[in-house]
Order: C-alpha cells, then sequence, then structure tokens
C-alpha cells in the first residue's frame, strides 16, 4: 500500500475541499487524520496534527498531481470550472513539455498541478 500525505491546518476544511475537488468520499475519518482512496492501495490523506510541519507560514514545495484523461479540452474544461468555484489559481493555464496543465492551491497553500495522462 502506498500513503501520500498532505499535511493541512484544518481537517474537516481541507476535506470539504478534496472530496469536492475530487469528487470522492473518505475512506477513513478522524479528528486529525483522513483517508481517501485514489486508486486500489493508493490512500491520500491528510493530516493536522499540530507542529512546525503544518504552520501555515511554512511554504508548500511540493505538487499534487491529478492526470485528466482526454484531451487539452478537458483540462481546459476543468480549469474553467474550478476558476468559477474561486478555487486560487497559482499557474494559469499553458502548455507545456508535458502537455497541457495548470496549478491550483488547497486552503493552505499545498499546490494541485493538473496535466494530461502520461
Amino acid at each position: 500500500m502506498v500513503r501520500l500525505l498532505i499535511y493541512v491546518t484544518d481537517a474537516e476544511r481541507s476535506t470539504r475541499f478534496y472530496s469536492e475537488l475530487f469528487e470522492i468520499e473518505p475512506v477513513f475519518v478522524s479528528p486529525a487524520y483522513v483517508a481517501f482512496e485514489s486508486a486500489e492501495g493508493v490512500l491520500f490523506a491528510l493530516w493536522s496534527r499540530h507542529g512546525e510541519a503544518v504552520a501555515p507560514q511554512i511554504p508548500r514545495l511540493s505538487e499534487l498531481g491529478l492526470m485528466v484523461p482526454g484531451s487539452a479540452e478537458a483540462i481546459d474544461e476543468l480549469y474553467a470550472r474550478w476558476k468559477a468555484q474561486g478555487h486560487t489559481m497559482v499557474e494559469d493555464i499553458h502548455d507545456d513539455v508535458f502537455g497541457r496543465t495548470f496549478v491550483i492551491a488547497d486552503p493552505d497553500g499545498n499546490l494541485v498541478r493538473v496535466s494530461p495522462v502520461d
């Protein structure tokens, strides 16, 4: 099993954010730890135990990648929908070496890059 752990300051707020963003429900919920099964044997988890690693002033330098199947238009549509919903756009939509892409931030500043499936 693989677990990807994202540090957040408010597990409840981040659970709502990622549930809506990825259109999935958590498989495990506790006050400080919430897990989503993103694929068989792969957990995407939120961890909000307070400490230096979760402090809001600590910059988030890694990116969570969301690979979208389909054409560049599918990524354009997702960009337009998320922008209309008010998500924080960190990097506007553009073409890069791996295809159409953009980056948003979650409520804690963690980065989510959208790109096509490799």
